[in-house]
């Protein structure tokens, strides 16, 4: 994982959630929880209740103290230990150091690292897996760098090489005394590793990574990790070409994050085909999920509130074991090949420091942020820029000040069970868009989200606003406040130009004012979809994708306007699974049979381009139909949404 962050009144589903407190009780993770919990039935006690802290000992040298359940200041392993957890993951970089040894953060994860935290391990009877991202920093989907020994290599020398570093760092971890059960050859690997993008050379590399594995820790399991579950395709296609390839290798391992990464239920199924189909074991090596929107220290978080991604589960510690069991009880719903769920850095707390200045000094000393500045030698271009502290803080399964939350409690919960009197945990925010002009009628009701994960309508109380002016001024945003049971809760108001589309971004469940025609059933799939973030306003959009092409129209016919000058425009984004991009889309409005039309391209994920038609001369009663042609290659895929059919001046 790479942590740089980098119209009608209509009610939506919350774009975020209120963050409410929750009392930790307990003084033991083994003790009674506020947590509501239900047991996930014939677990197996080898069933793996993973985490990864690769960052632990730069967190340590850093000043960063972890406390028990009681308060007492403890050590990391031991609480671990004590909640559940078993099989400990840690990254490791060929060498993430500049020429003068100066690391490059993200824990400065080199072998010495790995050896340590394995031993640390050992003691507390955890297993170990050895996460070789065979780069000298972070490795991910769209970062697969050369470690800079490697480069200009030929792949018979690279391979050598990589063989020969997997052997000689796994005998040194070994040899420290930790307990291996399971070696990463390579990290999230989708279609790249080690610099390269051909499948046979990748095969090399992975057979090379494979056969030391097997020469130095027999007994070990060989897993490879790749990501982005929800592409399923994709998925298949990457155990296809293991198979193909018969690598030798045994787990076959995915990233989860729920708000990227699809459904637990779609990640079971694309899991277990590929277990049914290949005969291999299956884990998730990676998943999290935000307890808080607050930030712990001076550098912005992956999640905050200015990013766009799904919000399956409210921003709570209860939100938090919820996604966590949720995934657990995903992985085990596959049977006996799904072996088990690593957490993702769960103690990547904030360090010591009240100012960036102090914060500062000590990721740049001991390697505690998500990069140093140091890191501009190997990678200039993302971690050199933006080099900074923890982007996961908010993340974690331990507070700012380093005690346990009850979430951490989920891995031995889900053993047993802890199904208490549920009680609300946090309150969806409403959203409404007006027309300008249009009456705001606020909700009467809001809804609650309990700690059992179910929903129900409470009534709320709104402040004073003066809402006769919202509706009589400019298109602008606006929140009002109100109070809920006792909880707060907001809800936001987009004044927008009248609009004389139906249903113009399909949040309404009552879709039939819109027809979409797939042209000679070309396009594979085109629905409504309900994903934020394929979405401009509120949570759907039509979704479409082609495996050999796409082509369909989709469209409206406006009814009643008055005589007058209009403008058409609406959003659209997406790609292409291939290297050809050849497309013909662009939006039309047909008046009593002429047609006016504004080109559109799709060029990237939610680089959403809004086309316009100005000048739109329609007659009183005119036959008028809005609407978007998409013509395009295979592999062509995107989503629609805001179709605004406005009034001109």
């Amino acid at each position: 994982m790479n942590n740089r962050i980098k119209q009608t009144v209509l009610p939506l589903a919350a774009a975020s959630l209120l963050l409410l407190t929750s009392c930790s009780g307990g003084n033991a993770a083994e003790k009674s929880s506020t947590l509501y919990v239900e047991q996930i039935e014939d677990l197996s006690d080898d069933f793996i209740m993973g985490c990864d802290i690769s960052m632990v000992l730069a967190q340590e040298a850093s000043g960063v103290k972890i406390y028990d359940y009681d308060g007492k200041e403890s050590d990391l392993f031991s609480v671990l230990e004590g909640s559940g957890v078993n099989y400990i993951r840690v990254r490791v970089w060929n060498d993430p150091y500049d020429a003068s040894g100066n690391g490059y953060g993200g824990g400065n994860c080199d072998v010495k690292t790995a050896a340590e935290i394995g031993r640390r391990a050992a003691e507390h009877g955890m297993k170990l897996l050895v996460d070789f991202h065979y780069s000298d920093f972070w490795a991910d989907p769209s970062k697969q760098m050369t470690p800079k020994a490697w480069e200009g290599m030929t792949i018979e020398d690279k391979s050598q090489a990589l063989y020969e570093y997997t052997k000689t760092s796994l005998q040194e971890i070994k040899a420290a005394g930790a307990d291996i059960g399971m070696v990463q050859v390579g990290n999230e690997t989708n279609g790249k590793m080690c610099g390269e993008k051909i499948w046979m050379n990748i095969y090399y590399l992975m057979e090379a990574g494979s056969r030391a594995i097997r020469e130095v820790a027999p007994e070990a399991l060989v897993a490879v990790h790749f990501t982005n579950p929800e592409s399923v395709d994709n998925m298949l296609n990457y155990a296809s070409k293991l198979d193909y390839y018969k690598l030798d290798y045994d787990v076959f391992a995915s990233s989860y994050y729920p708000y990227w990464h699809g459904t637990t239920e779609n990640l079971t199924s694309v899991l277990k085909q590929i277990s049914e189909q290949y005969g291999k074991k299956v884990m998730v090596a990676e998943t999290s999920y935000a307890y808080t929107l607050d930030n712990g220290d001076q550098q912005g978080n992956t999640i905050g509130d200015e990013v766009n991604y799904e919000k399956p589960y409210p921003f709570t510690v209860q939100g938090q074991s919820r996604a966590l069991a949720d995934v657990i009880e995903a992985v085990a719903d596959i049977g006996e090949s799904g072996i088990g769920v690593f957490y993702w850095e769960p103690a990547w707390i904030s360090v010591p420091g009240e100012t960036w200045e102090e914060q500062s000094a000590l990721w740049e000393l001991h390697g505690s942020g998500w990069a140093s500045s140091y890191s501009a030698e190997y990678d200039p271009d993302d971690a050199g820029i933006y080099f900074g502290g923890s982007a996961w803080d908010n993340q974690a399964m331990f507070s700012a000040d380093g005690k346990p939350l009850e979430s951490l409690k989920t891995f031995k919960l889900v053993r047993t069970g802890n199904e208490i009197t549920p009680v609300p945990d946090a309150i969806k925010d409403s959203e409404l868009i007006v027309r300008l002009g249009e009456e705001i009628k606020l909700p009467e009701k809001v809804s609650a989200i309990y700690t059992d994960g179910t929903e129900q309508e409470i009534a709320v109380e709104w402040e004073e606003a003066d809402l006769a002016a919202m509706t009589n001024g400019e298109v602008a945003k606006y929140t009002v406040n109100g109070t809920a049971d006792g909880m707060k809760t907001v809800c936001h108001i987009s004044m927008v130009e009248a609009n004389y589309c139906n249903n113009y971004s399909f949040e309404d469940n009552d879709r039939s004012m819109w027809t979409i025609n797939n042209i000679d059933d070309t396009t594979t799939e085109i629905n409504f979809q309900q994903k934020a973030m394929d979405a401009v306003t509120g949570e759907y959009s039509v979704h479409f994708w082609g495996e050999n092409g796409t082509k369909f129209e989709l469209s409206q016919k406006v009814e009643g306007l008055s005589a007058g000058k209009y403008s058409l425009s609406l959003s659209v984004q997406g790609g292409f699974d291939t290297a050809d991009t050849s497309q013909n889309i662009y939006i039309f409005c047909k008046v009593n049979g002429e047609e006016y039309t504004a080109p559109a391209t799709i060029d990237g994920w939610v680089n959403w381009q809004t086309p316009v038609i100005d000048g739109i001369d329609i007659p009183e009663n005119a036959d008028v139909t809005v609407g978007i042609h998409v013509e395009a290659a295979a592999g062509s895929w995107g989503s629609i949404d805001d179709v605004l059919l406005n009034p001109a001046e």
